[in-house]
């Protein structure tokens, strides 16, 4: 893995924005290519001044839009039984489609939101999404919805780390499952505080 984590890195180095929505592409698509690595050494590079931010987050939603459609249209298209039958082909553990069917089954659409924040299942969630052939449309604002914050986050660390952006790679998953909690905390608060608003609101009404 080390040797192609460097091919990759090198890849971005010479290629830039094209690089990064092509890895974040086959990411997206289910090839285990870590998000950490891509957008944490872009974020490297925007901190020395090779990219720029708008066009690095340009670059990797692109890319990670791309992958997830190809990933979604291929469990549409093929379902279950033909991922389980030729996923080994690409790198696709049945181990990880079945950790992504689980939160599918679990939490529905709100999952395909939910887990593009969190590690093995963002690279995964869009194949049940196909196998249960959501509503395309909805399948894209959700992913959108998902990805853009843990993009823009990523590349935002490593350009903070600047040099020291490796770190991403080693807490990735810690920093997954942090980021998701404190998304959960503020997206209830800002309901709860809806609600309060509109109950308030009809109160007044009724008088």
């Amino acid at each position: 893995m080390e040797q192609f984590s460097t091919m990759f890195l090198e890849f971005i180095a010479s290629w830039g924005y094209f690089a990064i929505a092509i890895l974040m592409a086959a990411e997206n698509a289910c090839i285990p290519i870590p998000s950490e690595l891509i957008l944490g050494f872009a974020g490297y590079l925007i901190f020395s001044g090779q990219l720029t931010f708008a066009g690095a987050l340009t670059a990797g939603m692109v890319g990670g839009m791309a992958g997830s459609i190809f990933a979604y249209l291929v469990g549409h298209r093929g379902g279950r039984s033909f991922v389980d039958r030729y996923g080994h082909y690409f790198f696709i553990k049945k181990s990880h489609v079945d950790v992504a069917q689980n939160w599918f089954d679990k939490y529905g659409l709100k999952a395909v939101f939910f887990s593009r924040m969190l590690p093995v299942v963002r690279t995964f969630i869009s194949l049940p999404a196909g196998f249960a052939h959501v509503d395309m449309k909805k399948f894209l604002v959700l992913t959108f919805a998902g990805a853009l914050p843990w993009t823009a986050l990523i590349l935002y660390a490593g350009m903070m780390l600047g040099e020291s952006w490796k770190i991403l790679t080693q807490i990735g998953h810690e920093a997954s499952i942090a980021f998701v909690v404190v998304a959960a905390v503020v997206i209830a608060v800002l309901y709860v505080r809806h609600k309060r608003k509109k109950n308030a609101q009809e109160s007044i009404d009724a008088e």
